[in-house]
């Protein structure tokens, strides 16, 4: 189900939860991206997330769409898009807001300390 090196749209509350599960049971750094079908800037910065993704199958990549999942935007206090949340075994340690390219590469680099030479590779 979790495929490595790529972004993983989560569909589902039950999905959520699974892939939150896996995170914490792995350690490992796991990158939400709260997008919508209808936000430009979140159209803007997919290809550049799923770049990342490829570039680090050590971190998990997880994308939701507010509406379809708003109780999980809700529950995260997601009130704009794109929103990157970064969590490390269930608990939140970082929040970038907008498509800001640059942010987001170093909040990745900052909090994957798997050893994973993300500061070099992104």
């Amino acid at each position: 189900m979790a495929e490595e090196g790529q972004v993983i749209g989560v569909h589902t509350v039950s999905a959520w939860k699974e892939h939150l599960k896996k995170g914490e049971e792995s350690k490992k750094l796991i990158v939400v991206d709260f997008t919508a079908s209808w936000c430009g800037p979140c159209r803007f910065i997919a290809p550049i997330l799923a770049e990342i993704a490829k570039k680090l199958p050590h971190v998990i990549f997880l994308k939701v769409d507010v509406d379809e999942l708003e109780s999980v935007s809700k529950e995260w206090e997601v009130e704009a898009m794109p929103t990157f949340l970064f969590l490390k075994e269930g608990k939140l340690v970082d929040k970038v807001v907008g498509a800001k390219k640059e942010e987001l590469q170093l909040a990745i680099a900052k909090h994957d300390t798997s050893g994973g030479g993300a500061e070099s590779s992104i």
